[in-house]
């Protein structure tokens, strides 16, 4: 699905998302979820160069970076043994999409990656993201049950299911690190009164 298809939700979520920023609830969304929140802000969506499926390395970008994910590169440096062989301002991401979002006004891009600009931006208190932080393995095992139906071949931009798996443990720890510093800052703009 398409957030510029006619589906009756579509506009009452993009409501929603505008009336969560009136006032100040901070919104999240991951992949279409950023694509509604690009759309709402005032962002257009479209179709991207090529399909991102899989596993693919995205870079932080922007100063509101280190504010978002703080000193990450250290604590992933601190958690692996060779650390000469890793660069720590890029780390791998999970994507599945054929389309991606604008960065809206007011919008800061903090990832980015080679087949994808906007991989990520915050506005505000919001974090909309293009690539999937939250994925877990039982997920990408079953969305990889559905990749013939992108009808697509591997490329340097796609991986079969196969590929998906291959040290898939090591994989999403690492982008754990990264998710919990997102979701962390991320929560800290919920009211508690």
């Amino acid at each position: 699905m398409s957030v510029n298809d006619d589906l009756p939700w579509i506009a009452p979520t993009l409501s929603l998302i505008r009336d969560a920023d009136s006032r100040g609830i901070p919104v999240i969304g991951h992949c279409l979820g950023g694509q509604l929140m690009s759309k709402a802000f005032g962002g257009v969506v479209t179709k991207n160069p090529v399909k991102e499926i899989g596993w693919g390395d995205v870079e932080f970008v922007s100063a509101a970076a280190a504010e978002w994910v703080g000193d990450v590169a250290n604590d992933m440096a601190e958690s692996t043994t060779d650390n000469a062989a890793v660069d720590f301002s890029k780390f791998e991401a999970f994507h599945w999409h054929g389309e991606t979002f604008s960065l809206p006004p007011q919008a800061t891009r903090i990832l980015q990656s080679a087949h994808c600009e906007n991989q990520a931006f915050v506005r505000g208190l919001h974090l909309g993201m293009q690539c999937h932080v939250e994925m877990t393995e039982s997920m990408i095992r079953l969305w990889g049950k559905h990749w013939a139906d992108e009808g697509v071949a591997a490329s340097a931009s796609v991986q079969t299911p196969e590929q998906m798996t291959i040290s898939l443990d090591a994989r999403i720890e690492r982008m754990r690190q990264v998710a919990d510093r997102l979701y962390s800052r991320w929560i800290k703009g919920l009211k508690t009164d």
